[in-house]
C-alpha cells in the first residue's frame, strides 16, 4: 500500500538514504529542514523530493511522520507541535527496525568502516539479486520486490537496538563518542547487545581483542590477516591501482579477490563481505566479479584533480580513521608529500582522545588544522582549543582559517587529505578556488 512519509530533518545522512529508498519504492515522499546546503540533498533533489522549511503545516494528517535523532520540541516545531497534538511519529532507527523485517536483512556494524563496508556490500549484492540497501553516506535504494536489504547499524546511543538481522559484521570496538558511550566497556556492552539479536551468522574482526570477547546467539565467523580465524586474507599486494589478496576459510582456498581501493582496512572491509556472502550461500565467482567495480562511497577516500593538484575528503573523524586514510594514501600515492588538513569533531572527543589525535595525525608530512567543530549536542565550555592538539603533534602543525588556507601552497609535490565530520569542505572548496585563481592569474 502506497504511503505518504514526512521526514523531519530530512538531510541527514541516514535520513536521507531512508527518503530515497521508500520514494523508489512507490512511496510518496517530502521533507523538511534548515536551509544550509548538504551533500545529501543533491539526491534528494535529483530524485524530486520536496525539501520544505520546517512547519507546523507540514503534519496534515495522512502523513507518516519519521523524526531524525538530533530533533527535540525544544529546538524544533514540528517535533513540539507533534507532541502537543498527540501526532505519533518513530525515530529513524524505530522505523528501521520494523522495516527490515520484511527482508533478509545483513547489517554492517562498528565503531569505523560501517559506511565503505555497507557501500561494498549492498554494491555486490545489488549487482548479483534485486536488493534494498541503506548506506551512511545519504544514498539508498529500494525496490518493492527486494529480497534482501543491506544496512549501516549505528551505535550511537545506542540506535542499533531496534535491529534484528539475519546476518551482521562488526567491524571493530573503539571508544568513541564519549558525549554518550563513558568507557571503552560501555561501548562493548552495546556491541554485545547487538550481536546477540543476530540470528543466521556474525562476521567480526578477529584480531579486535574487544570483538574476540563478544558472545551471540548465531554462529560466529571470525575473519583477519592471522591463523585462528576462519575467513584468513593473505597473500596481499597492495599497489597504485588498488588491493589484490587470497581468501582461506578452514583451510580451503577460495581464490584470489581485486578491489580498486587503498588501505589495508578495505582488504579487511572486502574479506568480512566475502565471508559473509559465502555463508549465505552467493557464487563467489558473482561476488569476486563485482568487488572489481566498487567505486567506494561519498566522503570516503574521495578524489578530484583540481589544475593538476590531487585532493581527497575523508569523514575520518576519530584516530583510527585517521590512520587508515593516511595509510591508503601512502599506497596510492607513495612519492608524494602527505598532507593532512583535519577538522577535530565535538570537544567531548577532542578531550578524550587528545593524545591518540596528535599521533595519528604525526603519520602525515605536515599538519594543518582547522578550529575544532562542536556539534548542536554540546556546550563550549573552554576546556579545549585546537591550539592544544597542535601542541601535541611533533610535525609542525598550522591552524588555516577558511578565509586563509595560502600556507597549504608551500608544498610542491603534495596530495592533500582533508579529513573530519563537520564543515571541513568548506576549507577544501576554499583551497579548490584558490588553485583555480592560481592559473587563471598565470593565464
Amino acid at each position: 500500500m502506497t504511503k505518504t512519509y514526512h521526514f523531519i530533518g530530512i538531510k541527514g545522512s541516514g535520513m536521507s538514504a531512508l527518503a530515497l529508498m521508500l520514494h523508489q519504492m512507490g512511496h510518496h515522499v517530502q521533507g523538511s529542514d534548515v536551509e544550509k546546503y548538504y551533500f545529501t540533498q543533491r539526491g534528494l533533489e535529483q530524485a524530486g523530493i520536496k525539501i520544505l522549511p520546517f512547519d507546523e503545516k507540514n503534519l496534515q494528517a495522512d502523513v507518516e511522520v519519521i523524526a531524525g535523532n538530533a530533533f527535540r520540541p525544544d529546538n524544533n516545531i514540528e517535533i513540539a507541535y507533534a507532541d502537543a497534538n498527540g501526532i505519533t511519529y518513530k525515530r529513524y532507527h524505530e522505523f528501521l527496525g520494523t522495516f527490515m523485517r520484511d527482508f533478509v536483512s545483513m547489517g554492517v556494524a562498528g565503531a569505523h568502516g560501517k559506511t565503505s563496508t555497507t557501500g561494498m556490500l549492498a554494491h555486490v549484492l545489488s549487482n548479483i539479486t534485486d536488493t534494498s540497501y541503506l548506506i551512511g553516506d545519504g544514498t539508498g535504494r529500494g525496490s518493492a520486490n527486494a529480497k534482501y536489504f543491506a544496512f549501516e547499524a549505528d551505535e550511537y546511543e545506542r540506535h542499533f537496538m531496534p535491529y534484528h538481522p539475519e546476518y551482521s559484521i562488526i567491524t571493530n570496538i573503539d571508544f568513541d563518542h564519549p558525549d554518550y558511550f563513558t568507557s571503552l566497556e560501555d561501548v562493548f556492552n552495546a556491541f554485545n547487545d547487538y550481536a546477540k539479536q543476530v540470528s543466521k551468522g556474525l562476521f567480526v574482526y578477529g584480531e579486535d581483542k574487544e570483538l574476540r570477547r563478544v558472545t551471540a546467539n548465531a554462529p560466529i565467523y571470525y575473519y583477519g590477516f592471522k591463523e585462528g580465524n576462519d575467513f584468513i586474507a593473505h597473500d596481499l599486494l597492495r599497489s597504485t591501482t588498488g588491493s589484490s589478496f587470497k581468501v582461506s576459510f578452514h583451510g580451503e582456498e577460495l581464490g584470489e579477490f581485486k578491489i580498486p581501493s587503498f588501505g589495508r582496512h578495505n582488504i579487511m572491509n572486502a574479506t568480512a563481505v566475502i565471508g559473509l556472502l559465502y555463508t549465505a550461500g552467493f557464487d563467489l565467482n558473482l561476488v569476486r566479479e563485482h568487488l572489481v567495480t566498487f567505486g567506494g562511497v561519498k566522503r570516503r577516500f574521495t578524489e578530484k584533480m583540481v589544475n593538476g593538484t590531487t585532493i581527497i575528503d575523508d569523514f575520518a573523524h576519530h584516530p583510527t580513521e585517521i590512520i587508515a586514510t593516511l595509510d591508503a594514501a601512502r599506497q596510492k600515492y607513495p612519492s608524494k608529500e602527505i598532507v593532512a588538513i583535519f577538522q577535530p569533531h565535538t570537544f567531548t572527543r577532542t578531550i578524550a582522545l587528545l593524545d591518540e589525535f596528535a599521533e595519528a595525525l604525526n603519520q602525515a608530512d605536515a599538519v594543518y588544522l582547522a578550529q575544532i567543530y562542536g556539534s548542536a549536542r554540546e556546550v563550549d565550555h573552554g576546556d579545549v582549543k585546537v591550539e592544544d592538539l597542535a601542541e601535541k603533534i611533533i610535525k609542525k602543525a598550522e591552524i588555516i582559517t577558511v578565509d586563509n588556507v595560502s600556507p597549504l601552497l608551500e608544498h610542491p609535490n603534495a596530495v592533500y587529505v582533508f579529513m573530519g565530520a563537520g564543515d571541513i569542505q568548506t576549507y577544501e572548496y576554499s583551497f579548490e578556488r584558490l588553485l583555480s585563481n592560481l592559473t587563471s592569474n598565470v593565464q
